[in-house]
């Protein structure tokens, strides 16, 4: 059973709105978030139906966040296809609307990429990976995909997006269940040589793979070894100036957003 968290509630997950500035050119809200260092400039697009509900996961043996957003003007995003949302080791679901996503996802459809919804539960800290009788990794597979049905989503279309750890385990499932993701884009994913995701990495192959990281970030290095290990050259690959952050991440989220958006579009017709 799930239980839809109060409109009072999502309000006081955003009220970490502490200023307004001018990044690109773009207004945007600067957001702060006590403990887990700079996070994104939000682009000032409205809000369409976003959703952050509590609900049991049968894999995770609990009750967990489970978060979506419709871009803005696509009602409750009926037949839309998903990108799961895989979250890193400090965040969790609950803490999706502070960070904007919703707004992010608005701004992208409204400057051309075709319209998806985001969808994403909280994992724990496991790296997507079963522990004993926890299984984040089977939430996503079978539960996940149920939850966005139930919404009238279209899981027949699906991709993933994760960043540190979830960026690990995005690109881990898309290995454990080839061509289930029609995309893959991960942010600084938490790889090492010889781990999960290099072992499995040939398990990629006829999937694109979206990697950016930051020339400041520690994994900078293992993420780039992770592009040239792959079957095929990943659909996009960009090592920018940034840091472990949101505050990079922020300026990456409007291009991983087109090649999701690309990924999931219904093909056309010759």
């Amino acid at each position: 059973m799930a239980h839809l968290l109060t409109r009072r509630s999502l309000l006081v997950a955003g009220a970490g709105t502490a200023a307004v500035a001018v990044v690109g050119g773009l207004t945007a809200r600067e957001l702060s978030r006590p403990g887990t260092g700079p996070t994104p400039a939000v682009p000032d697009a409205p809000v369409g139906d976003e959703r952050l509900v509590r609900i049991n996961s049968g894999a995770r043996g609990r009750e967990v966040d489970f978060w979506t957003a419709v871009p803005d003007g696509y009602g409750d995003g009926r037949g839309l296809p998903v990108c799961l949302v895989l979250h890193g080791a400090s965040a969790t679901a609950g803490n999706f609307p502070r960070l904007g996503f919703a707004r992010f996802l608005t701004d992208a459809v409204r400057r051309g990429v075709p319209p998806f919804a985001l969808a994403g539960a909280t994992g724990g800290r496991l790296s997507w990976r079963r522990s004993n009788d926890d299984d984040p990794q089977r939430m996503v597979r079978e539960e996940v995909p149920t939850w966005c049905a139930r919404r009238g989503f279209d899981t027949s279309r699906m991709a993933a997006w994760g960043w540190s750890m979830g960026g690990f385990g995005a690109l881990l499932l898309a290995e454990a269940y080839p061509t289930w993701l029609r995309a893959v884009a991960a942010f600084s994913p938490a790889v090492r040589p010889g781990d999960a995701v290099f072992t499995g990495a040939a398990r990629l192959r006829g999937t694109p793979v979206g990697l950016w990281c930051g020339r400041q970030d520690t994994f900078l290095r293992d993420v780039r070894a992770l592009a040239r290990a792959l079957p095929e050259p990943p659909a996009r690959a960009e090592w920018a100036d940034g840091r472990h952050n949101f505050a990079y991440w922020g300026t990456v989220i409007p291009d991983a957003f087109a090649l999701v958006g690309g990924a999931l579009a219904p093909a056309r017709r010759a």
